[in-house]
């Protein structure tokens, strides 16, 4: 009979999974933090401040944002690829990468867009202005456009160097300002991670034990989503056949027992999950534990969409709105804009989920936190413009 994970515990051994579970204090260790996540999603939109630094910030409150540029441009500690989107990954991650290269390179190569580029500026000419140069942004060429110009358009030297990026041709040498700077990946990658070879079952392998590992539990779907670089087949073709995972059943909120797989070890990860912090948590929306929405809804019971893309008259909430963790529950949602030329972190909206009880203990969790998030961005005032504070 498959080893039973109630709700709670489900819950529990998620957020220990995602390093939400102690309070972000104490000594910082940004590779291991990288490492242990799996991935950090980019964006580049700062309502706050961007999400990466957001999402390092939720797990240590002792994180700044130069430090991931700094780990990225001079310390080589991670690299920068795709996974669902555009994410840094620790470095030593980078020969198990080289299939997902292949696969976004050549799709990438497919696309009618980026073959009417590339008839405009070819992959060879970019390269050798590059070695010659060395690392160039975008903003270094200057063709154009043409035509009717869409919402998701890129100009024909963008969208070469994107493919070359996709195809690991090129790599991100650093960013300044959140604009990056592509360079020959022989002069970023150190050799001893581009050099090991491993075919592609090793690599699928690779890649769906330590999504595993990094979920706790998870169905073939749960483990194919969390990097989006091997397919549902695949997937399912190694969740069949692989001799180390443990069979087990998850209770989701509303009672149902799903079937998943588990890591070995998870019955001392049961034996040792801790009761998540009761530090109230404000959640960035792209933050790994709350991006797969599937999952999300099955373990909390909690319904969330990103509606920053959804016309304003369609939206139920707000362009930027951000969950709240409270121990192993969402317990509502808030939207806030940080002002920084004001100095001020401004409250616009707050939702409660239903059932959550208004109480001055709460709302003081939640005044503590936003306080320790504006001195995360050096402002110093958080204005309140709406009622409904917790």
């Amino acid at each position: 009979m498959a080893l039973r994970i109630g709700n709670r515990q489900a819950r529990w051994l998620w957020l220990q999974a995602q390093g939400l579970s102690e309070t972000p204090t104490g000594p910082l260790d940004l590779p291991e933090m990288i490492r242990r996540l799996g991935y950090v999603q980019l964006d580049t939109i700062q309502n706050v401040t961007r999400a990466h630094h957001h999402i390092l910030w939720s797990r240590n409150q002792n994180y700044r944002e130069p430090m991931l540029d700094k780990l990225l441009g001079e310390d080589r500690g991670v690299f920068e690829h795709f996974t669902h989107d555009a994410s840094v990954l620790p470095i030593e991650f980078y020969p198990m990468w080289q299939r997902q290269f292949r696969r976004l390179g050549a799709k990438v190569a497919g696309h009618a867009s980026f073959k009417k580029a590339a008839r405009e500026i070819g992959a060879e000419e970019i390269k050798a202005r590059i070695a010659a140069e060395g690392p160039l942004s975008t903003q270094a060429f200057d063709t154009k456009v043409s035509g009717k110009k869409q919402m998701w358009d890129r100009p024909p030297h963008k969208r070469v160097m994107d493919q070359l990026w996709y195809a690991g041709e090129l790599a991100t040498s650093h960013r300044v300002n959140f604009n990056k700077y592509y360079d020959l990946s022989e002069r970023v990658i150190p050799l001893h991670h581009r050099e090991p070879i491993h075919d592609d079952e090793g690599q699928i392998d690779w890649l769906c034990r330590n999504a595993l590992d990094r979920l706790a539990f998870g169905s073939p779907g749960e483990i194919q989503r969390f990097w989006d670089a091997v397919n549902a087949k695949e997937t399912q073709l190694w969740a069949d056949s692989a001799k180390d995972s443990v069979p087990v059943e998850v209770e989701n909120h509303e009672g149902q027992w799903l079937k998943a797989l588990a890591p070995p070890d998870i019955e001392t990860r049961l034996a040792s999950a801790p009761e998540p912090t009761a530090r109230l948590r404000i959640i960035n929306p792209f933050d790994p534990v709350v991006r797969d929405r599937k999952r999300l809804l099955a373990l909390f019971g909690f319904h969330y969409r990103n509606e920053m893309f959804v016309p304003a008259a369609q939206r139920q909430w707000g362009y930027y709105v951000y969950p709240i963790l409270e121990r192993d529950r969402f317990v509502g949602r808030i939207e806030i804009k940080a002002d920084r030329a004001a100095g001020q972190l401004r409250v616009t909206q707050y939702w409660p989920e239903p059932g959550v009880r208004r109480s001055a203990a709460r709302h003081s969790r939640l005044a503590a936190e936003l306080a320790r998030l504006a001195r995360l961005i050096a402002v110093r005032d958080v204005i309140w413009e709406c009622e409904g504070a917790l």
